[in-house]
């Protein structure tokens, strides 16, 4: 489930781990640096390429192509990138930014991928006051700790986990789950992510008759899903990251584990988990966003990605990442590099993004709801909640094709 090395750096516009990686080369003004690290080998590779890598390149060359990005006073000047694979080693992502900060003083910077990363990493943002967008972190913590400089602009487990409980309170009043199975990942997106799970699983009426955790790079989770279908569950509830997920799925196909409701993670909305299981037919995960959702640009954005990297982008992360870009553009534009300046737009502003309105309070998106999604003859429809579905809601899921 690796990326290689060497895609990965492609797909980022990338040549060698630490180069300064170009767009275009332009005379007319000094181009704008912009550090971060990314995962290109490791548990988080699979994540980081898809979710944040392809985006990253696709932002780059089209701000580019327009003559660079538009700063206030200055007009526009060529952006490059400086980063390198961080290997899903949270030391050497900690290590990169203090040096991206603290020595190179680039201009700007992007996040690394995933919530354990996002949270080593932003203190070193709010230490040298560089805003950073992250669109692939979700953590209650970040109401109770003090990270100004720090944004998450994807759903909070509070949503997510408040549209899966929603979601199947629902069939459970219809007469259709009671039973649930609940594994998780024992890394901080897993934990928290059950934490909120639990707490809202109550007054339900659903009975959850076995709950497991396991490390993350898990090589078998065949005993978790056997003890699930012993147990009799009818929902396979699954706080998983990408490696993991689709562990989960083969091994629930091998041992014939195949319940009225398949819910996970992160992954889920992947194309490639789509394509890995000819089609996934019902399988359901967290969403946020399919090309079919009325955003201005969100089609554009779906068309440019597919033409750039001949893949299409998940529908989940995919949007927001692309989305964080766009608001660190209208910051640039309107207010200039000052990062005091772009952090009083971030606090103060809603933006339009291909995701949706964006508006940050104490650093947390509060404008996009938790949501359900489900693959549907090749697309992750939304299914919850029901104001913004895209499709009703197959139940029970098919057999494993």
């Amino acid at each position: 489930m690796r990326i290689r090395r060497r895609d990965f750096l492609k797909a980022t516009g990338g040549g060698a781990a630490g180069a300064v990686l170009r767009g275009r080369a332009w005379a007319q003004a000094k181009p704008i640096r912009i550090g971060y690290t990314l995962s290109a080998t490791g548990p988080y590779s699979v994540g980081a390429g898809i979710t944040q890598g392809t985006g990253y390149a696709l932002w780059l060359e089209q701000v580019n192509a327009k003559g660079g990005l538009a700063v206030k006073g200055e007009g526009r000047r060529s952006v490059e990138y400086v980063t390198i694979d961080d290997r899903s080693e949270i030391e050497t992502a900690v290590r990169f930014y203090e040096k991206l900060m603290g020595d190179d003083k680039v201009d700007l910077i992007l996040p690394p991928w995933g919530t354990a990363m996002n949270f080593a990493v932003a203190p070193v943002a709010n230490k040298y006051g560089y805003p950073m967008i992250g669109p692939t972190v979700s953590s209650n913590k970040l109401k109770e700790l003090s990270f100004p400089y720090f944004y998450a602009i994807l759903q909070q487990p509070d949503a997510c986990m408040g549209a899966f409980t929603g979601f199947l309170k629902e069939l459970k009043g219809q007469g259709k789950v009671s039973k649930v199975g609940v594994a998780y990942v024992n890394d901080l997106f897993g934990i928290e992510m059950h934490g909120s799970l639990t707490a809202t699983l109550k007054d339900t009426g659903l009975e959850i008759v076995d709950t497991k955790s396991y490390p993350l790079g898990v090589k078998d989770l065949s005993p978790v899903l056997k003890g699930f279908k012993a147990a009799g569950a009818d929902v396979f509830l699954g706080l998983t990251y990408p490696p993991d997920n689709i562990l989960a799925a083969s091994q629930a196909k091998e041992v014939d584990f195949n319940p009225p409701v398949y819910l996970a993670a992160v992954g889920t909305a992947f194309p490639f988990y789509r394509d890995r299981f000819k089609g996934a037919e019902g399988v359901s995960g967290i969403a946020g966003w399919n090309p079919k959702m009325k955003y201005p640009g969100a089609r554009e954005y779906y068309e440019a990605h597919v033409k750039k990297h001949q893949k299409e982008p998940d529908r989940w992360a995919s949007a927001f990442a692309y989305g964080s870009l766009q608001i660190l553009e209208r910051c640039v534009g309107e207010v200039g590099l000052d990062r005091k300046k772009i952090k009083e737009m971030l606090d103060a502003t809603e933006f339009q993004t291909v995701a949706g309105p964006i508006k940050f309070a104490k650093g947390v998106n509060v404008t996009t709801p938790g949501m359900v999604g489900q693959w549907q003859k090749g697309e992750f429809e939304i299914i919850w909640p029901k104001a913004l579905a895209t499709a009703p809601a197959i139940i029970p899921k098919p057999a494993w094709a």
